[in-house]
C-alpha cells in the first residue's frame, strides 16, 4: 500500500503529469457490442407477480364483472323453454317408398325435411289458427328481451299490457306467425330418430302450449297429406295396371313370332358354344405366336452369322466332346510346338485331326441352324391356320348376335312388363284398405310440461362472460401499461434489459433526509452502500482494480451520490481513496465533501496551474483517507482534455498513489466524456435510477460505455422505493428493514402497533409474497 503523505502531493502531481506511462485496462466484452443472449422464456411467477402487482385493478375488473353481469341480467327478460320430443317415422307410406329408389341417406334427408316442415310458416300459422294466438294480446306483445324497464318492472312486479285495438287481423297473424318461429327451435337427437322440438316464451304457459302444438300440428298435416296422397296412389295404379297389361301382352306376342322367323331356339346353347371355341382359339393362337417369336429370334441370329450361340448346341453332348477333344489337340500341339517345327509330320498329323474335328462341329451347327428355321416355318403355317379359324368363328358369331340382337331386346322388353305387371297388381290388391296409406310419420314421444325456472338469462353464464371480458381488458391493460412504463422497477429488469449484473440496491430516500441517513452507518442507505462495496469487490477485478468510474444514463440518478458514499465506505477498510471530480460540465464534489472548486483537474489538463500550486488541487476532507480532486474551473471544451494524453497518465500515475482512485463522471447520454472515461478506468459502475430512466436511454448508454471498451462491472439501481409492494417476490427481503439488520427486534416489536393501526393491506401484501417465495423455493 503506498502511503501518499500531504507533504509529498507537490511533488508527485507534476510528475504524473510528465511521466509518459498510460494505463489501459481490458474490457470484459472486448471492442464492440457484447454477444446476443437469448430472450428469457415466459415465466409463470412473473406473471403471478403481474397480478400481485396489479392487484388492485383486477379486483377492480372482478367487481365491475359482478357488477354488470348481475346488472345484465336483471335488465334481460328471462324466458322459459318447454320441449317436447318426437320421433320421425319412415317411410310414410310403403306403396310411395316401392315405387321410389330409395338411398342409404334417405332416412337423415327425412329428418332434415320433417324439421324443415316444423319451421315452415305454414305449420306456424296452424298452430296460430289452433291456439287463437293473433288475438292474444299478451302473446303478440311480451316484454322486450333487453331494457331498462325490466328492472322496474322486476323491483315492482308490474306486468304490462298491450293495446292492439288498431292492428288489423292480417297483421296481428303475420305479427303472431313470426312470434311462433322466432321462440321456435328444432332439434336432432343424436345417433337417433327423434327430433326435440322447443319453444321460448317469457310466459311459460304459452312455451308449454305451443310446443305441444308445433308437434300436433305437424302429425295433423301429415295425415291430412298422407290421406291425399292415398287416393291419388290408388287411381294411378289402376290406370298403371291396365296399360301395363296391354304391353306385356302385345310383346310376349313379338317375341314368339320373331324366334319363329329366324329360327332361334330358347336355350341359347349355339351362341355358348361358338364363344368357347373362339376363347379356346384365341389362347392358341397366343401360344403360336409366343412360339414364332422365339423361332424368328434363333433365324435371325442364324442369319447373323452367330449360328454358334444358340441354346441347343449349347445343350448338345457330341459338340461340347468335340470342342474339347480340340482342346486337348490344341495343348498337346502348343506344347510339342517348343521342340518340334510345324512341318514335322507328328505336327501335321495333330493339326489335320484338330480341322477334321472342326469340320464335324460345323456340320453339327449347319444341322442345328437348319432345324431353327424349319421350326420358324411350322410356327408361321400353324399361325396363319388359327387366324383363318378364327376367322369363320367370328362371321359365324357376327350372323348370330344379328339375330340375337333383337330376340334379346323382344325378351327383356318381356320380363320387364311381366315384372311390374305383378308388382302393381300386388300393390292394388294392398290398398285395398286405406289404413295403411293414412299412418302417421311421428309419434309423440314426451310431451311438453310447464316449466318452472326460466333458462335465460343465467346468472352464471353472464357472470362467466362478464369476468372474462374484464379480465381480458385489465389484462390488456396491464399489457399496454407495461409498453408505456419502459423504466426499470425491479432489479431483475436491469439484468434482463442490460445483461449485467445488479451489484447494489440503493433504497430510496427524501432529499431532506439524505444527509442524515448518509451519515448514520445503521440506515438503510448506509448499509446498501456497503453491500454495494462489497458486490465490487468481488466483481473479479477486485486486487486489479484500482479506478472505479461511476457514471449514469443521465442526470440526477444517484451518481455523485454513490461516488461520495463509496468513497467514505472503502476509507472505512483503511484504503487510501482518491475522490476525482471528472464532472466539468457540473460539478458537484466540492460542494459535497465542503471544499474549494477554483483549481482542479481542468486547470492540470490544460496546463494554466503551475508547480507550486499543486498543493491546492488536491483538498484534504473531514475523512484523513480521503482526498478530493475537484472539477476546477469549467473549460469550453472537457472532451479535448479528457481524451488527452495527460488525462491517460494523470489515471495512471493517480491509480498508482492510491488504494483506489473514484472518478465522478457525467452522464453518457448526451455528452462524450463518460465513454472517454470509462477506457481509462479499470472498472465502470453503471447507476441506474428506479422509475427515472428509460430501458431504452439505459441500453443506449451502455453501448456507448462498452462501444469505448470500457469495462463496465455491473449496475447499481437508485432511488428504489421498497416501502411499496412494487418490487418482485425475490426482493422481499429488501422489506422489514432488511438493511438495519440491527432494527429487527425493533421490527418485531412494533408488528403488532402497525397491524392495530390498520395495515391491512400491507399485511395481505407481505402474506402473499411470502407464499409466492415459499412457492418459489420448492421449485428451485
Amino acid at each position: 500500500m503506498n502511503k501518499f503523505e500531504p507533504d509529498r502531493r507537490s511533488y508527485e502531481l507534476p510528475a504524473m503529469v510528465e511521466r509518459n506511462v498510460v494505463h489501459y485496462q481490458e474490457p470484459a466484452f472486448g471492442y464492440g457490442r457484447p454477444p446476443e443472449e437469448e430472450e428469457d422464456s415466459l415465466d409463470p411467477l412473473k406473471l403471478i407477480w403481474y397480478v400481485i402487482h396489479y392487484r388492485w385493478l383486477f379486483a377492480a375488473s372482478l367487481l365491475a364483472g359482478l357488477v354488470i353481469g348481475v346488472f345484465v341480467t336483471f335488465l334481460q327478460t328471462p324466458l322459459y323453454r318447454a320441449t317436447t320430443d318426437v320421433e320421425v317415422i319412415t317411410p310414410s307410406a310403403k306403396v310411395i317408398q316401392d315405387l321410389e329408389l330409395v338411398s342409404q341417406s334417405a332416412d337423415l334427408r327425412a329428418f332434415e325435411t320433417a324439421r324443415e316442415k316444423m319451421q315452415s310458416r305454414d305449420l306456424a300459422r296452424r298452430v296460430v289458427f289452433s291456439l287463437g294466438l293473433a288475438e292474444d294480446a299478451k302473446f303478440l306483445a311480451p316484454a322486450p328481451s333487453f331494457s331498462v324497464m325490466n328492472l322496474f318492472n322486476r323491483i315492482f312486479n308490474y306486468s304490462p299490457t298491450a293495446v292492439l285495438d288498431d292492428l288489423d287481423a292480417e297483421t296481428r297473424e303475420a305479427m303472431a306467425v313470426g312470434k311462433v318461429l322466432s321462440g321456435l327451435s328444432v332439434d336432432l337427437v343424436r345417433n337417433t330418430s327423434i327430433l326435440s322440438v322447443g319453444y321460448s316464451h317469457a310466459d311459460p304457459g304459452y312455451a308449454a302450449e305451443v310446443s305441444r302444438q308445433i308437434v300436433r300440428s305437424y302429425i295433423d298435416q301429415n295425415v291430412d297429406k298422407s290421406g291425399e296422397t292415398s287416393d291419388l296412389a290408388r287411381q294411378f295404379i289402376e290406370e298403371q295396371v291396365r296399360e301395363t297389361k296391354a304391353k306385356l301382352q302385345t310383346s310376349e306376342e313379338a317375341l314368339v313370332e320373331y324366334a319363329k322367323q329366324a329360327g332361334i331356339t330358347l336355350t341359347g346353347n349355339d351362341a355358348s358354344l361358338i364363344s368357347e371355341n373362339i376363347s379356346k382359339l384365341n389362347n392358341s393362337l397366343g401360344e403360336a405366336l409366343q412360339n414364332r417369336l422365339e423361332a424368328q429370334a434363333y433365324v435371325q441370329q442364324v442369319e447373323d452369322g452367330n449360328a454358334a450361340a444358340l441354346p441347343e448346341v449349347f445343350k448338345s453332348d457330341s459338340i461340347q466332346n468335340t470342342k474339347q477333344k480340340i482342346a486337348a489337340l490344341k495343348a498337346t500341339y502348343q506344347e510339342k510346338l517348343t521342340t518340334l517345327k510345324p512341318g514335322f509330320p507328328e505336327m501335321r498329323r495333330l493339326q489335320s485331326q484338330i480341322t477334321e474335328l472342326q469340320k464335324q462341329i460345323d456340320a453339327e451347327v449347319a444341322a442345328i441352324a437348319t432345324a431353327a428355321r424349319i421350326r420358324f416355318a411350322q410356327a408361321e403355317e400353324k399361325v396363319s391356320g388359327l387366324r383363318a379359324e378364327i376367322s369363320k368363328l367370328e362371321a359365324q358369331q357376327a350372323e348370330f348376335q344379328d339375330k340375337n340382337i333383337q330376340y334379346t331386346i323382344l325378351r327383356r322388353e318381356v320380363e320387364s312388363n311381366r315384372s311390374q305387371y305383378d308388382s302393381l297388381i300386388s300393390k292394388l290388391n294392398e290398398v285395398g284398405v286405406g289404413a295403411e296409406l293414412r299412418t302417421t310419420n311421428a309419434s309423440i314421444i314426451d310431451l311438453a310440461v310447464r316449466p318452472t325456472a326460466p333458462y335465460s338469462p343465467s346468472l352464471k353464464l353472464n357472470l362467466a362472460l362478464s369476468l372474462l371480458i374484464f379480465l381480458t381488458l385489465a389484462a390488456a391493460l396491464v399489457y399496454l401499461l407495461e409498453l408505456m412504463r419502459n423504466t426499470f422497477t425491479v432489479p431483475d429488469q436491469v439484468e434482463s434489459e442490460l445483461k449485467i449484473p445488479v451489484l447494489g440496491i440503493l433504497p430510496r430516500t427524501p432529499e431532506d433526509a439524505l444527509e442524515t441517513e448518509m451519515a448514520d452507518n445503521k440506515s438503510s442507505l448506509s448499509e446498501a452502500y456497503r453491500s454495494l462495496r462489497t458486490s465490487i469487490q468481488f466483481t473479479g477485478v477486485g486486487d486489479t482494480m484500482h479506478s472505479l468510474l461511476i457514471t449514469s444514463p443521465e442526470q440526477s440518478e444517484g451518481k455523485s451520490t454513490t461516488a461520495y458514499k463509496l468513497a467514505h465506505d472503502f476509507a472505512a477498510l483503511g484504503k487510501k481513496v482518491l475522490v476525482v471530480d471528472a464532472d466539468m460540465r457540473k460539478p458537484r464534489m466540492h460542494r459535497m465533501f465542503n471544499t474549494d472548486n477554483s483549481a482542479g483537474l481542468s486547470n492540470v489538463l490544460s496546463n494554466v496551474l503551475r508547480k507550486g500550486d499543486v498543493r491546492s488541487i488536491l483538498h484534504p476532507t473531514h475523512n484523513p483517507n480521503i482526498t478530493l480532486l475537484a472539477a476546477g474551473t469549467i473549460p469550453p471544451n472537457p472532451v479535448e482534455l479528457l481524451m488527452s494524453q495527460k488525462m491517460a497518465m494523470a489515471v495512471a500515475q493517480m491509480a498508482k498513489s492510491y488504494d483506489i482512485v473514484i472518478i465522478d463522471a457525467p452522464p453518457v447520454l448526451g455528452l462524450a466524456d463518460a465513454p472517454v472515461l470509462s477506457r481509462l478506468a479499470d472498472a465502470t459502475l453503471l447507476v441506474v435510477s428506479s422509475k427515472q430512466v428509460t430501458r431504452k436511454s439505459a441500453k443506449h448508454a451502455l453501448e456507448r460505455l462498452r462501444s469505448a471498451s470500457g469495462n463496465v462491472v455491473g449496475a447499481a439501481l437508485s432511488k428504489f422505493a421498497v416501502d411499496k409492494f412494487d418490487y418482485n417476490y425475490a426482493y422481499r427481503y429488501t422489506q422489514y428493514n432488511y438493511y438495519g439488520y440491527d432494527n429487527a427486534s425493533v421490527e418485531i416489536e412494533d408488528h403488532g402497533t402497525r397491524a392495530s393501526k390498520g395495515d391491512i393491506a400491507g399485511k395481505l401484501a407481505r402474506g402473499g409474497s411470502d407464499l409466492i417465495d415459499r412457492f418459489k423455493r420448492r421449485f428451485d
